[in-house]
């Protein structure tokens, strides 16, 4: 239990009480892991991690993180938040609501300094994150003169500045270029294996089996009705396919058009 960063017992969760949006739920996150929450639109992927953040609070349930329950009450104490969000960070799908600021420099700097980290270590990190991110020549413009992919690497950078422990990310690389998706990529791979929690929604089963050891899948009646291994879920194209998270491709062969299911499982273990 001392490895276990997130519990979620029994959470049920709905929009203006009227609107479920999570049902049911039971999952628990260890230290270390890279859980990937897989399923449709609209399945409470987002809901999920906006609880684990603790943004939203449940109706229904028990949430703990680090030993301790994740409520209202505790995220109103000044000390309990400040550990918890140096602790925890989380990048939004829209990099357009993290992104406040006048330039890419203040939002970076923004987390660390409210939470009390000092000028001059906020600076050496900034300098870090932005070299390793190649966004030193956007830290003077202003975020509404950036592409989506420079906005998102600054919305990553202004939570990786601040060394959390654990990092929740809603679906990381939607609408990037290979390149970027391939550095951010390297980038999550190399945070996890320095020991943090990387915790990713996604509905993109080509990242699957990278960016997890352990998949979370989410129904569209708000349930989380599988969690187990990557290779295990992509293989069970019915289940995948019950579930909406197969693409429907069509091509036309000798003047008929054919629908088909893509399959994104590949074994790459195999020997050619």
């Amino acid at each position: 239990m001392e490895n276990t960063i997130f519990e979620l017992r029994d959470i049920s969760f709905s929009y203006l009480g009227k609107y479920p949006a999570l049902c049911d739920i039971n999952a628990r996150i260890e230290k270390g892991q890279r859980a990937a929450l897989l399923g449709a639109n609209g399945s409470g992927k987002s809901t999920f991690l906006h609880i684990l953040d603790g943004l939203i609070f449940p109706d229904k349930g028990i949430i703990t993180a680090f030993g301790s329950e994740l409520n209202e009450k505790a995220l109103n104490d000044n000390g309990f938040s400040r550990l918890f969000r140096r602790r925890v960070g989380f990048v939004f799908q829209n990099p357009d609501v993290q992104l406040f600021c006048p330039s890419a420099r203040e939002d970076i700097v923004f987390g660390p300094l409210e939470l009390g980290i000092g000028e001059a270590e906020t600076e050496r990190r900034l300098g870090k994150i932005a070299a390793l991110l190649q966004i030193e020549r956007l830290l003077d413009r202003p975020p509404h003169q950036l592409s989506i992919g420079e906005k998102r690497k600054v919305a990553i950078a202004s939570v990786l500045v601040i060394e959390p422990e654990v990092l929740l990310l809603d679906e990381p690389t939607a609408g990037l270029d290979p390149a970027t998706t391939r550095h951010i990529l390297d980038l999550l791979l190399e945070a996890n294996n320095s020991g943090k929690t990387i915790i990713t929604a996604t509905h993109d089963l080509h990242l699957l089996e990278e960016i997890a050891d352990s998949v979370y899948v989410f129904s569209q009646d708000k349930r989380l009705i599988r969690t187990g291994n990557p290779r295990e879920v992509l293989k069970d194209t019915q289940f995948l396919k019950e579930n909406n998270l197969l693409h429907i491709h069509s091509h036309r062969h000798d003047g008929t058009v054919h629908i088909h299911p893509h399959e994104h499982f590949t074994d790459h273990h195999q020997s050619p």
